[in-house]
């Protein structure tokens, strides 16, 4: 418990300073703020257009291939809020700071992963919920357990996010160059804005099991939908357990190959 309210306490302080850091200049908080949303409107228009012409996506409505966007929306949205440390994990590396925080009486992941949250995208935040939840309401035969299911994965896929982002620190640590890992991870996970069934096989598998990104942003609105079956849900479920498995000997992997600044 103690080890917990301590970690509580560090977050605060790195999201103080954070929140301090980004506000320092107002006119590039406003500039993010409207970019953000005029991308997710230029989306969310051609989903919607879309859809509206073929009547039906992969056998998906247009309420629900919105729900599927908005979805990933989210959890792209709270991946980035939590995880923007990782973004400038490299000057920690070079500069030889990071054998400080390795040496120091917390998890690492509390200042390379998580470091304090992002307060401009946080701003995003509370109108991307209110716009899911009310396609979400729209939705015919939503039932409770597969509203539980569907935050179940919702959930998973805030863990597999962190996967990534483990796995990008582990690239930056081995590689000293973290910007092509993290632009790669945004391409591959982009392909989750639209439902995962307009893919061919093999790509499908390939951005479903083997990169879980459509375990990661696309179950957790099939599981709304009550498409996801049993079966499929405990295998993914399983998939995800071991990606973060290997999320995380990446990263022990990849301190055992750092060479401090010193050495």
């Amino acid at each position: 418990m103690k080890t917990i309210k301590r970690n509580a306490h560090i977050f605060k302080l790195l999201s103080i300073y954070s929140i301090k850091t980004a506000f320092q200049s107002k006119a590039g908080v406003v500039i993010f703020t409207i970019a953000k949303f005029f991308r997710f409107g230029m989306f969310f228009y051609f989903i919607s257009f879309l859809v509206t012409k073929t009547q039906t996506l992969k056998g998906y409505s247009q309420n629900e291939a919105i729900v599927i966007y908005l979805m990933f929306t989210l959890i792209d949205t709270i991946g980035q809020i939590f995880f923007r440390e990782v973004y400038r994990f490299r000057s920690l590396v070079v500069s030889g700071e990071l054998d400080g925080v390795l040496i120091r009486p917390y998890h690492p992941f509390l200042r390379v992963l998580v470091g304090g949250i992002d307060p401009m995208d946080a701003l995003t935040l509370i109108p991307y919920l209110a716009i899911t939840f009310y396609y979400i309401s729209l939705l015919p035969h939503i039932t409770t357990q597969n509203l539980l299911i569907s935050a179940t994965f919702f959930i998973n896929g805030l863990v597999l996010a962190a996967g990534f982002h483990i796995i990008v620190l582990a690239l930056a640590i081995i590689t000293t160059n973290i910007d092509h890992a993290i632009m790669i991870y945004r391409d591959i996970s982009s392909t989750a804005r639209f439902p995962i069934e307009i893919y061919r096989e093999p790509l499908r598998a390939l951005i479903t099991f083997v990169i879980p990104i459509g375990i990661m942003a696309s179950y957790p609105s099939r599981a709304l939908f009550g498409k996801l079956h049993l079966s499929t849900a405990v295998f993914a479920l399983c998939v995800s357990g071991f990606f973060l498995y290997v999320a995380i000997a990446s990263w022990n992997h990849a301190l055992k190959r750092y060479q401090s600044w010193g050495g």
